[in-house]
């Protein structure tokens, strides 16, 4: 199984590789002044407005993502209601370079991980994520940008319990072209039920970001 997560993954890592340049920070932090509402001042996230810590990710995937949700690949209709929130926020983004340089502004900000909020089976929740998890994004959670897989490790466990139970429930990655969101589906998928995804979460939230 891990080596077909690699395999598929890879064929479409080129063709999904996002559009990417070096953005302007400066010019980002009075793009994000209206992401911080939700997201905090420093990226830090709040559980109360499911809004998610963002300083533990690369600015390629963040970069990712606001494209997706500008064009109305993550965050519209049958998608949760903080997504399609989202999408209306990155559509408030005028342009290419606008989501750049917001991104760049995100990657000079500091954050703490969040407190955790689950309770789970680490060493069984270890033992899913070395089978299904691990080739797709590292070892340890660390994320793999040839892949376009986001780094886990720091992420707030509530949120990565709500996106792996949005692939399994078919509410996220059913867009035709998000590709790599369909390969999430699948491997989401894998997981037998709710215990079981808390266990994978409590094991990545174990990992020092």
């Amino acid at each position: 199984m891990r080596f077909l997560c690699t395999a598929v993954l890879s064929l479409f890592s080129i063709a999904a590789m996002p559009s990417f340049s070096a953005g302007d920070a400066q010019a980002g932090r009075t793009a994000y002044a209206s992401c911080s509402v939700c997201h905090g001042s420093n990226a830090e996230g709040s559980a109360a407005l499911s809004a998610p810590r963002l300083t533990h990710l690369e600015p390629v995937y963040i970069v990712a993502q606001l494209q997706k949700f500008k064009a109305g690949i993550r965050g519209g209709p049958g998608s949760s209601i903080s997504a399609m929130q989202m999408a209306g926020m990155a559509a408030t983004l005028p342009s290419e370079q606008a989501i750049q340089d917001v991104a760049a502004y995100i990657d000079t900000l500091e954050a703490p991980a969040s407190l955790p909020t689950l309770a789970g089976d680490a060493i069984v929740g270890a033992d899913y994520f070395n089978q299904f998890c691990g080739a797709c994004h590292g070892a340890v959670a660390q994320g793999i940008t040839a892949l376009n897989s986001p780094r886990l490790a720091g992420g707030d466990d509530w949120y990565l319990a709500a996106q792996i139970d949005a692939f399994r429930a078919g509410i996220r990655g059913t867009h035709a072209q998000d590709r790599m969101g369909k390969q999430m589906r699948a491997m989401a998928g894998l997981l037998p039920d709710n215990k079981t995804v808390a266990d994978v979460v409590v094991f990545i939230r174990g990992i020092t970001p």
